[in-house]
């Protein structure tokens, strides 16, 4: 209860109770001493001494509470004040130890710490400016890679608010007063495409992190085509991710192209009507000749116009939510299966056909999506109500896709999908609206999805010498092999993949993985370790082929395996077949784990991902870019272990793998 109470007077509270005490006790002594003895004439003896001793004691313990006080309490008052000073104030100087000379080590350790405070803080400082400077260095030249981008790049955030935009931008928006900082992306373009592509990316099923869209100005007068990237990035705030936007003005192109599309179009119709009235011979050429140009004309159309591969059920989750918000219900049936179109266009469509069906009476639409033919699929609006005319249909495409831009309507939909809406009527009251769309036969798109820098590599300085570099420096492919069997004499290579380390840091998005055909049949044994099949592989690429192209992908970076000589020889044993030699270094991971961790322990993939604590998903484990990411990730964490074990350069890392190599030896 006394801790509000300052050190200085407790303690003088302290030693105060114990002068009392101390008197009390040598008052009760003699009021008991003088009631043994009995003797009224000894009574004024008695006062006497309790007097004196009581006031000695008093005396005393104020002696002590003074020096006390002068050499303790105030002292520690004093070098605690002159820690705070040091821990608020930003005071640098020493502790001046003279005040505290009674204290024993509590000063210099006290000094010793607000020492190595104000050493951290200025270590601390001068890494902070570091930081600042390299990351003002970094701005610059991602301003300056942004200003000589010929696209629009906006940088938006989950709120759909602009957070950073390129001097281009505006060049390409056509409106450079409205374009600022923290201003609604709705304010420049029409959002329905935008929010429809960024909704679809956010959602857990889609494997993709970008969508290439088509999207309007506000005032309609530009048609813009737009790639949108989501921004994952550790250490967010917000649950939902930001998003780039690179916008490129290409609509007058497109719009031009679809211009000259549909006047062909008009042409060929024209000569159709008109085909009655020709003579015989004239007919039968002109016939073959329009079917040519169709058929010529259906191939291109959906070429020149930018389409995704994107899932069927994209079809049926937007239009089921636009259909949602007027109070449509709306039942499907889709395919699991990829079709090349674009996703907020072919949405809109079949918003558009529905609505105007609805308006003419048509009820309980059902949307289908299955399968026409090895090319393409067939997409199917269903309902009960009314079969609408061809001329009908043609009224419904013509009126504008959305309402801010009337320069683009569901005809120009059709047109660049290579497509065309017909009518199927049937007998229990329904009827279908269905036009075909073309598979996606890639199945998703390949290649990096995300721009990728690393600033440091624009100081980096090679040594003349490669084995005087630290590994640090190096660029490394860590590689991995699945084959057939384990000896590289007669078995061969089923599936190769490899990722890189550069500048110490792993480049997942930097990969290598292929299917090889062993030209051979893969035993069951090493299928059941591995999973790769023989009908996986039927129509992969032979080995020399696969390693001519893993040749390529590594170039002439070191190379990095676990259990390195294993992988090699089936690598070395193609060299004269393929005309090329993997003769760079090679570095082991089991090497580097003996050298770590010492020859008596376990030095197997799986034992050195559980001491560095890495985990390998069960699905990716003996497959070849599942084990390779795990290799390159032990062999990044092991680059700062091998430097703290005086072992920084290739040259010393190799010398070291000299004087294990015996443990590779008994472990083959």
């Amino acid at each position: 209860m006394l801790t509000h109470l300052s050190l200085r007077l407790r303690i003088f509270l302290f030693f105060a109770l114990l002068a009392l005490g101390g008197a009390a006790l040598v008052v009760g002594g003699m009021v008991l001493g003088y009631m043994r003895l009995g003797d009224p004439d000894a009574l004024p003896a008695f006062i006497v001494a309790g007097l004196v001793a009581s006031l000695a004691i008093i005396g005393l313990t104020t002696w002590v509470w003074v020096k006390f006080d002068e050499h303790v309490a105030r002292p520690v008052e004093q070098l605690a004040a002159e820690m705070r000073a040091r821990a608020h104030a930003d005071v640098e100087t020493g502790i001046d130890h003279a005040p505290a000379r009674y204290l024993g080590d509590l000063a210099p350790a006290a000094a010793a710490v607000a020492d190595h405070l104000t050493e951290t803080r200025n270590a601390m400082a001068m890494e902070v400016g570091r930081e600042t400077a390299k990351l003002s260095r970094e701005k610059a030249r991602l301003e300056a890679l942004l200003a000589g981008s010929p696209d629009g790049v906006l940088f938006c955030t989950p709120e759909h608010n602009i957070a950073l935009y390129n001097a281009q931008a505006g060049r390409v928006l056509g409106d450079t007063e409205a374009l600022s900082l923290n201003r609604p992306l709705s304010d420049l373009l029409l959002p329905g495409p935008i929010l429809q592509a960024y909704d679809r990316l956010r959602d857990p099923a889609t494997a993709e992190d970008r969508a290439d869209i088509l999207c309007a100005t506000v005032e309609g007068t530009r048609l813009l085509e737009a790639r949108l990237h989501l921004m994952h990035l550790e250490g967010q705030e917000t649950e939902a991710p930001g998003y780039v936007l690179r916008l490129r003005d290409q609509g007058r192109g497109l719009l031009v192209q679809a211009q000259r599309a549909h006047l062909l179009n008009d042409l060929l119709e024209g000569v159709t009507e008109a085909l009655p009235t020709l003579p015989d011979s004239a007919r039968a050429d002109l016939t073959a000749l329009t079917a040519r140009i169709r058929r010529e004309k259906s191939e291109t159309d959906a070429k020149w116009w930018p389409l995704e591969a994107l899932p069927a059920q994209t079809l049926a989750t937007g239009l089921r939510a636009r259909l949602a918000r007027k109070d449509f219900p709306l039942t499907d049936d889709i395919a699991d299966l990829r079709m090349r179109f674009d996703g907020f266009a072919a949405v809109r469509l079949l918003e558009q056909l529905a609505l105007a069906w609805a308006g003419a009476g048509a009820t309980g639409f059902h949307l289908s999506v299955s399968i026409a033919d090895s090319m393409t699929a067939m997409v199917t609006l269903s309902a009960t109500g009314p079969t609408p005319t061809p001329d009908k249909i043609a009224q419904w495409l013509a009126a504008p896709l959305t309402p801010g831009f009337t320069r683009f309507s569901g005809r120009d939909v059709v047109l660049f999908h290579g497509t065309r809406v017909t009518v199927e009527p049937a007998s229990d009251g329904r009827a279908s609206l269905r036009f075909p769309l073309r598979l996606s036969l890639s199945g998703s798109r390949t290649g990096p999805a995300a721009m990728r820098y690393d600033f440091d590599l624009l100081h980096a300085r090679l040594p003349d010498q490669l084995s005087e570099a630290r590994l640090r420096q190096l660029d490394f492919v860590i590689f991995d092999t699945e084959t057939t069997g384990l000896n590289p004499q007669v078995d061969e290579i089923c599936q190769i993949a490899a990722v890189r380390v550069v500048n110490g840091k792993l480049q997942p998005g930097e990969r290598f993985d292929l299917l090889v055909n062993p030209g051979r049949k893969i035993p069951p044994a090493s299928t059941a370790v591995h999973h790769v099949t023989n009908e996986m592989v039927a129509d992969a690429p032979d080995v020399s082929q696969a390693l001519t192209r893993f040749h390529r992908f590594a170039g002439g970076c070191p190379l990095v395996a676990h259990n390195a000589p294993f992988d090699m020889a089936f690598l070395q044993r193609r060299e004269s077949e393929i005309g090329l030699r993997f003769d760079q270094p090679i570095l082991d991971t089991v090497l580097l784990s003996a050298i770590l961790f010492g020859g008596s322990a376990e030095h197997t993939l799986d034992a050195l991902c559980d001491r560095l604590a890495i985990g390998i998903p069960e699905q990716d484990r003996h497959t070849a870019i599942g084990d390779a990411i795990a290799t390159a990730t032990a062999f990044a964490k092991m680059i700062p272990m091998m430097e703290a074990a005086s072992l920084p350069t290739l040259g010393q890392a190799i010398a070291a793998f000299d004087r294990h190599a015996r443990l590779i030896r008994h472990l083959n």
